[in-house]
C-alpha cells in the first residue's frame, strides 16, 4: 500500500464536495426551515451507510438544532424502529418498510428525505412513490445517475460518483450543512 491511493482518495472526495450544488442546499435549509416554522413532519431514511446518515442527521437536527431554534424540529428517522421493518418486511414485502411506516404517521405537507447512493433501492422508490401520491414534498441525495429517485422526488442533489464511501461522505456533508445552518445561527427563529 502506498499513499498515492490515499491521495488519489481524498483528490476524488475533494471533487465530489466541489458538485454539491450550494443554490439547491440553501434551497433544502430554507424549505427546512418552512416546516419548523409549519410544525411539519420531516421523514428521513436509507439503507445501509445511507440509513446511518440518515440516522445521524435526524439526532442533529432534532437535538442540536432544535435546541439552537428554540422550537423543536419534528423529526423521524424510519429505519431505526427494528420491530417497524421487520414487521413490514415480514408480513407484507421489504420494499412497504418505509412506506407502510409513512402511512402511519406522514400528512400532506410533510416533507420527506431519501438517501441512497443508487437511487434505485426498491424500498426507498416505494416510499418516496407514496409520499407524492400523498401531497408531500420529496427530496433525494443520491449517488451515481441518480437512479429512479432523481426522475420522482420532488428535488434531488446528484452527487456523480459511484464508489460508496465518498457518496455517503458527501450526503453526510450535506447534512451537516442542513442542520449546522440552524445550530450556527445562519438561519433565525
Amino acid at each position: 500500500m502506498t499513499t498515492a491511493y490515499f491521495t488519489d482518495y481524498l483528490a476524488k472526495q475533494q471533487a465530489l464536495y466541489q458538485t454539491i450544488p450550494i443554490d439547491t442546499v440553501t434551497r433544502w435549509a430554507a424549505m427546512l426551515h418552512q416546516a419548523w416554522v409549519d410544525e411539519r413532519q420531516l421523514f428521513v431514511f436509507g439503507n445501509g451507510g445511507s440509513a446511518m446518515n440518515a440516522s445521524h442527521f435526524v439526532t442533529d437536527l432534532g437535538k442540536s438544532a432544535s435546541d439552537r431554534m428554540g422550537k423543536r424540529f419534528r423529526c423521524l428517522c424510519l429505519n431505526e424502529s427494528i420491530s417497524w421493518i421487520t414487521a413490514l418486511g415480514n408480513d407484507y414485502a421489504y420494499e412497504d418498510v418505509y412506506a407502510g411506516q409513512l402511512q402511519n404517521y406522514a400528512r400532506p405537507g410533510d416533507l420527506v428525505l431519501a438517501l441512497s447512493v443508487s437511487g434505485s433501492s426498491p424500498n426507498v422508490v416505494k416510499a418516496v412513490e407514496w409520499a407524492n401520491d400523498h401531497a408531500l414534498t420529496t427530496l433525494a441525495l443520491v449517488g451515481g445517475n441518480g437512479g429512479k429517485l432523481a426522475d420522482i422526488a420532488t428535488e434531488h442533489i446528484r452527487l456523480p460518483d459511484t464508489h460508496f464511501g465518498r457518496v455517503e461522505d458527501a450526503q453526510m456533508t450535506i447534512c451537516h450543512l442542513l442542520c449546522y445552518c440552524f445550530i450556527e445561527g445562519e438561519v433565525e427563529s
